[in-house]
């Protein structure tokens, strides 16, 4: 390997993961995060994507790499996190890190060459389309390792970590917060409501992460005494539902909300330090002199931006919802995805209030209120977020499409009570003279699909006619 390359992670919450991630980097190889959730076709599109020379497997995750194995070597040299392999083609990892040298790396094999320089690929759906590798710089990952101590973390926090690594929410803020403040990590295979608790008394963690499902989770579990009986003192993320906000305060006792707001490619962020909920941050005077952005009208016929006679964007009033744009500058650049131009470019909105400003399009409706809080209100585009994911409905269609008893497939998002995102509703049309097949149908989607983008709606169209959900 050498400086520039491009290397694929596939592995869960494990220190491996750590530790391979910042030996890549401190070589100056760009490491592409895989959601370990990916299958098939979606994986190989990822792959294709970012271009990696060698992609590093986790030991337990090998088996899911089986239908695609032949075709992936004929491109990427595939190494897994063992001692052995009974693979001939795949190379093992550990028995040559065990026996490599421990002096350290010489400095010009290691040192970065600006902040701007691409340090990592992270996956990401956002509001358009399939998975696109989104490019992360060493500015960035500056940026978002400051996001706990911009909360108040300090050098004497346990910071408790069940979120996937594959994400910047754990991966950028969570171990590298825990990095740039000095401060003790426990990081968790996979979340567990009814350990956790368990976990925090036992660790005394006192920062935790979460997405808003988790905090669901933790207030559906039974009710046992002594819930209060722990030292957590943030709790940092995003996505929690007002009501769920409010439960999770009466039922865990004095825990600090620290609500956020940010996409992993894009150029703006907002923090609800006080408080207020619902609210992802409050802006003012000097947050937009640093961060330039605005909300704009939007055409949810058209699909697109509302422009006046003149052709320029109209803002909207406070109070009502509006699409965030940030305004892309050297102080707040937008990187792009790695390997497509055209999807870069579709992220951007150009001449928007007057000729040659560029802003970044986030695909998220807002609302700013008379005190100038901030709350999410929508997602537009084909995609929609569901356990924390996002699901893009053209990576599902098509996986349904392949079906030869489907004429047409659309996927979109449907709204479940008690539950945060929406759930997946596919509405098909079958071909003449047959059936729907729900075993195929199943075994179609759990083999192509996550779990999370698996529609759980079945609506059938007969002769353009709605029939009832299956």
């Amino acid at each position: 390997l050498r400086k520039g390359d491009t290397v694929a992670l596939l592995m869960g919450n494990e220190p491996d993961f750590i530790h391979v991630w910042f030996g890549l980097a401190k070589l100056g190889c760009v490491v592409a995060f895989l959601n370990f959730n990916v299958r098939s076709r979606s994986l190989l599109h990822c792959l294709s994507s970012c271009e990696p020379k060698i992609l590093v497997v986790g030991a337990d995750l090998l088996g899911t790499l089986e239908e695609i194995l032949p075709n992936l070597q004929k491109d990427v040299s595939v190494w897994v996190m063992t001692k052995d392999s009974t693979l001939p083609s795949v190379h093992t990892l550990l028995d040559k890190i065990e026996a490599a040298s421990e002096d350290p790396v010489p400095a010009d094999r290691r040192s970065a060459n600006n902040l701007k320089a691409s340090v990592l690929y992270i996956f990401t759906s956002g509001t358009t389309g399939l998975p696109k590798a989104a490019v992360i710089s060493h500015m960035q990952v500056l940026k978002g390792a400051a996001g706990l101590w911009a909360f108040g973390a300090t050098a004497e926090d346990i910071i408790y970590i069940t979120l996937p690594l594959y994400h910047s929410a754990a991966s950028l803020l969570g171990i590298g917060g825990c990095i740039e403040l000095g401060a003790t990590c426990v990081l968790r295979k996979k979340f567990s409501a009814s350990q956790f608790w368990h976990d925090c008394r036992k660790y005394n963690v006192t920062v935790i992460q979460y997405i808003g499902e988790l905090c669901r989770y933790l207030c559906s579990q039974p009710v046992k005494e002594g819930e209060k009986n722990h030292k957590v003192r943030l709790a940092v993320g995003n996505g929690v539902r007002n009501d769920v906000w409010r439960e999770f305060l009466d039922r865990f006792g004095a825990v600090k909300i620290c609500e956020f707001y940010g996409a992993t490619e894009g150029n703006i962020c907002f923090m609800n330090h006080t408080g207020q909920i619902g609210s992802v941050g409050r802006t003012n005077f000097f947050y937009k002199l640093f961060f330039s952005f605005d909300l704009i009208k939007y055409d949810f016929q058209k699909d697109e931006p509302v422009r006046n006679k003149h052709g320029w964007c109209e803002k909207v009033k406070k109070g009502e919802a509006g699409l965030l744009i940030s305004k892309v500058n050297a102080k707040n650049p937008f990187f792009g995805y790695a390997g497509n131009k055209r999807h870069t470019e579709k992220k951007l909105l150009c001449d928007v209030f007057r000729k040659g400003d560029i802003y970044f399009n986030t695909g998220d409706l807002m609302v700013q209120d008379q005190e100038n809080f901030l709350y999410f209100w929508d997602r537009i585009g084909d995609t929609f977020r569901w356990k924390g994911e996002n699901v893009a409905t053209t990576e599902v269609s098509d996986a349904i499409v392949m079906l030869d008893f489907i004429q047409e497939a659309n996927m979109y998002g449907v709204s479940v009570p008690a539950h945060e995102g929406k759930a997946g509703m596919a509405s098909l049309i079958l071909k003449e003279n047959t059936t729907l097949d729900l075993e195929q149908m199943y075994k179609q989607v759990v083999t192509y699909l996550p779990s999370y983008a698996c529609p759980l709606f079945l609506r059938v169209q007969v002769n353009c006619i709605t029939a009832p959900c299956i």
